[in-house]
């Protein structure tokens, strides 16, 4: 057997709502089909994880068409929230779940009971369950039933791509990410204007409409803060303008209050480039190296002193960017590429075939 049936989100190649879920999903269909697999993609509408009946009405069309016995990859996003479509359908077909994000972990609306009893539902019924980091399947393993021999990593690939010459000031900072409080841009805002004296600009790359109030809010408490000019919210970038962001960047900061891994820290180190982050979830595993020779600061989210703090080692201390670059240029090397991605999701595909 060499076919899957791939489950995903309608909109994984839209290039208005870019995302490491939809990254890692793209690739991974492309990557099996190089290595000789039959994929069968089922994009599936609605607002997931929050689907209403209408895409759950369509979710259980696409998978009652599958045929029976076949080998079942299905996002999180979609899976973990339908379980009264998904369970059902656990014995004829062979279901692999790929948790980018676990619902129950950062549930809306205070939510957090109803998303961990349908996520544990779904994934205590699927034959094999593949994460995106060592953390990721740490928290799984540790809240719901599962066997262990039954849960994967394959952490998120990366492309090779040009070292980023970096500046003697070292005073382009970027994140990358969609522009929402669960990034913790309201933290960087606080945390950039505590260096408002020093010399910076800051590109935001990222969706401003996941949270519109809140981009209005961050705006409106940059321009107060008289950071008009410094700070950037470009809205999304791909392809080629991305890559221009990065060759200009000096370092990456990502202040977010949660990240499974975090694939824009690869994505940053492959071009040479540090890494000033906050240490949620799979975050010090994407960032890599050891104590003493990390290719980028730490520090605990929610605190914009402690993200200050960081940025302002980085901006005044030349001898410590210089140690930083050195360390993300050797870290550049070790690097996942995403055809290990695709074969170590490939083993499992193969195994629950078998």
């Amino acid at each position: 057997m060499n076919t899957v049936h791939v489950v995903v989100p309608d909109g994984i190649d839209d290039p208005d709502r870019p995302s490491g879920g939809n990254t890692y999903d793209r690739r991974v269909c492309d990557e099996l089909t190089a290595a000789g697999w039959t994929v069968e993609q089922h994009a599936v509408r609605g607002a997931w994880p929050h689907p209403d009946a209408a895409a759950c009405g369509a979710l259980a069309s696409e998978v009652a068409a599958i045929p029976d016995g076949s080998v079942v990859l299905l996002d999180g996003l979609v899976a973990s929230a339908a379980p009264g479509v998904l369970v059902p359908e656990a014995g004829r077909l062979r279901l692999v779940v790929l948790v980018h994000m676990p619902l129950g972990g950062r549930p809306l609306h205070g939510e957090a009971d109803g998303a961990r009893t349908r996520e544990r539902a779904l994934l205590t019924a699927a034959a094999a369950v593949v994460t995106t980091s060592a953390w990721t399947r740490d928290w799984l393993l540790h809240r719901y039933p599962l066997c262990p021999e039954r849960v994967h990593v394959a952490e998120p690939g990366v492309d090779a791509a040009d070292l980023a010459p970096g500046t003697e000031t070292g005073g382009g900072l970027l994140c990358v990410a969609a522009v929402t409080a669960a990034k913790g841009y309201d933290v960087l805002v606080e945390s950039l204007s505590a260096v408002a004296g020093r010399t910076w600009h800051c590109d935001c790359v990222g969706t401003l409409d996941r949270d519109p109030r809140f981009v209005d809010d961050l705006g409106h408490r940059s321009r107060v803060a008289g950071l008009a000019g410094r700070l950037r919210f470009t809205g999304p970038r791909v392809g080629a303008a991305l890559d221009s962001t990065y060759a200009a960047a000096d370092v990456l900061v990502l202040a977010s209050r949660g990240e499974t891994y975090g694939m824009v820290v690869t994505e940053a180190l492959a071009r040479g480039i540090p890494v000033i982050a906050t240490s949620v979830g799979g975050v010090p595993e994407a960032l890599g190296g050891s104590d003493g020779e990390r290719p980028g600061l730490l520090v605990e989210p929610g605190d914009p002193d402690a993200l200050a703090d960081a940025l302002r080692r980085w901006l005044d201390d030349g001898g410590l960017r210089q140690r930083l670059r050195a360390a993300a240029r050797a870290r550049r090397t070790t690097l996942t590429g995403w055809p290990e991605t695709a074969r170590r999701v490939s083993r499992v595909l193969t195994e629950v075939a078998a």
